[in-house]
């Protein structure tokens, strides 16, 4: 049987669910990494409407974040999800922490070997897990 942990961080793409000041949801997909109980991912090089990312705001505002992955399937007896609660916290991508994250991204993703991200990274902490699947 796969744990909740193992499907989620073999996952290739997250949605985060963020709500700032307005209360309003925000959801937007992420690459991400998971290493010693912290998911952290971060603003790369691919095209944005701004750099004033309603994501980061919404951090700023309030930390409390999700993060769901899920697999779907037209046999419904594969169908599972993971969400993860937790608290997030903008770094620099040069700060220690920063600077491992983007480096356990690159192992991950290849895109971010030959384009390195320079943004800022998002750390989330204090997890708590949530999973459903159709079998056990």
């Amino acid at each position: 049987m796969t744990s909740a942990r193992d499907r989620f961080e073999g996952a290739r793409v997250a949605r985060l669910a963020t709500a700032g000041d307005d209360h309003r949801p925000h959801l937007v997909p992420v690459v991400f990494t998971l290493a010693d109980d912290t998911v952290a991912f971060c603003v790369d090089h691919k095209p944005k409407r701004t750099q004033r990312l309603r994501r980061l705001a919404n951090i700023e505002a309030n930390p409390m974040v999700s993060l769901l992955v899920d697999h779907y399937d037209d046999d419904w007896t594969s169908l599972w999800w993971v969400r993860v609660d937790g608290v997030a916290e903008v770094v620099g991508p040069d700060s220690a922490e920063g600077a491992r994250a983007i480096d356990q991204l690159a192992a991950k993703y290849p895109q971010y070997r030959t384009d390195r991200p320079d943004g800022p990274v998002v750390v989330v902490r204090d997890l708590r897990w949530h999973s459903w699947s159709a079998t056990s």
